[in-house]
């Protein structure tokens, strides 16, 4: 049983997190670290924070459901995949031993932090793309790149939008709001499915989930307060900058 520091510090990691994905993503590179730091062995951590963070994403959808409206026919096409690649990358990471896990986390985190690092020029590209008119007419092969996508999101999850969004952009012609939305609802499904795949492995932590689920909850809703107020950039390179440390730090392990 974690005693009360530990408790007090997976909470505040989540509240963090929670601000941080409602404003620019990659609070897994917040959380995840911490509850490593923790003791908690790699796969755990990994399993537990999924857990913790994913009804996090509930509210990040319901706040982009307007511009959901008119693509019942993608979400159909996208989240079988997306729950499907959610629930085998879930599988992937149980199938990991310990020793190889934690000899890939490092590897994790800075692919992580470099997929955020990305994420500006990522949309600046589908602008462009969108602006072209391209993607059109292989919209009902979008499932394809959207379930690989989603296998990394059930294994590890940081850096899942910047994928999805970029998956999204091979196929489909839209705006960026739209295609926002989209990947928003998509990375919902795949922890969702992760989530619910992990709760039966007996690998989740659930003082510790439980504690950073209301956390996360409340860091988010601080993050919506806080949007207009604080440069998303600022705070994603913030975030990439730590990513990177950790990353090290864990390579020097």
């Amino acid at each position: 049983m974690p005693n009360l520091l530990q408790f007090l510090l997976a909470a505040l990691a989540a509240l963090a997190a929670g601000a941080v994905n409602a404003l620019a993503g990659g609070g897994t590179l917040i959380t995840f670290p911490m509850l490593v730091a923790l003791g908690v062995p790699p796969v755990s951590a990994n399993v537990t924070n999924t857990v913790a963070l994913s009804p996090g994403y509930l509210g990040g959808t319901l706040a982009q459901k307007k511009d959901l409206e008119g693509q019942s026919k993608r979400l159909w096409l996208v989240l079988p995949a997306a729950i499907v690649g959610g629930v085998l990358g879930g599988w992937l990471l149980l199938q990991t031993g310990e020793k190889l896990f934690t000899d890939l986390v490092p590897w994790l985190i800075l692919l992580a932090s470099g997929l955020l690092a990305i994420q500006d020029p990522v949309r600046g590209w589908l602008t462009r793309r969108m602006g072209q008119g391209q993607g059109a007419g292989l919209e009902k092969l979008s499932w394809l790149p959207v379930g690989l996508a989603s296998i990394y999101g059930g294994y590890f999850g940081a850096g899942l939008s910047v994928i999805v969004l970029s998956a999204l952009g091979l196929t489909v012609n839209d705006t960026m709001t739209r295609l926002n939305a989209l990947k928003q609802g998509i990375a919902f499904a795949v922890n969702v499915a992760a989530a619910i795949f992990f709760i039966f492995s007996g690998k989740v932590v659930w003082p510790l989930a439980l504690v950073m689920m209301v956390g996360a909850l409340l860091g988010g809703t601080l993050g919506g307060k806080l949007a207009g107020r604080v440069k998303p950039s600022t705070l994603r390179w913030t975030v990439v900058i730590i990513g990177v440390i950790i990353s090290i730090v864990y390579f020097v392990k």
